[in-house]
């Protein structure tokens, strides 16, 4: 019997970091581990780390469109806290989120209460 051919060496792929693999931002290892030390559960999986950066990542982004777009109306360049808390506070899923989140310098939502509103005047043709 013949001895099969050899191919060609087959070539490794430089691994690849967790970070790099799954495509995000936030560092997911270092996620992890603070879900490790922080002793939140007995076992941590190795995927928690990239879900839970995954979510925050999602969160800052999202929270970041809403503030620029609410920062957009004033043609500033510097987000400030008052935009962001004006872009929380307007936000239906991210208010109720950070419904007891108090922002550093951010004020409150502009309000009027409805007894101190100016009455209208009737009309004297009601007759």
């Amino acid at each position: 019997m013949a001895t099969p051919k050899k191919s060609a060496a087959k070539k490794r792929a430089a691994p690849k970091s967790a970070k790099k693999n799954n495509g995000l931002i936030f560092p997911t290892g270092r996620v992890g581990s603070s879900l490790r030390k922080g002793r939140y559960a007995k076992r941590v999986s190795a995927s928690a780390g990239v879900y839970l950066a995954a979510v925050l990542e999602y969160l800052t982004a999202e929270m970041l469109e809403l503030s620029t777009k609410a920062q957009g109306k004033s043609k500033r360049t510097r987000l400030t806290p008052r935009a962001v808390t004006l872009a929380v506070r307007s936000d239906a899923d991210l208010g109720e989120l950070l419904k007891n989140v108090t922002l550093s310098r951010g004020g409150v939502l502009p309000s009027l209460e409805k007894a101190l509103e100016k009455k209208a005047k009737k009309s004297k043709k009601s007759k």
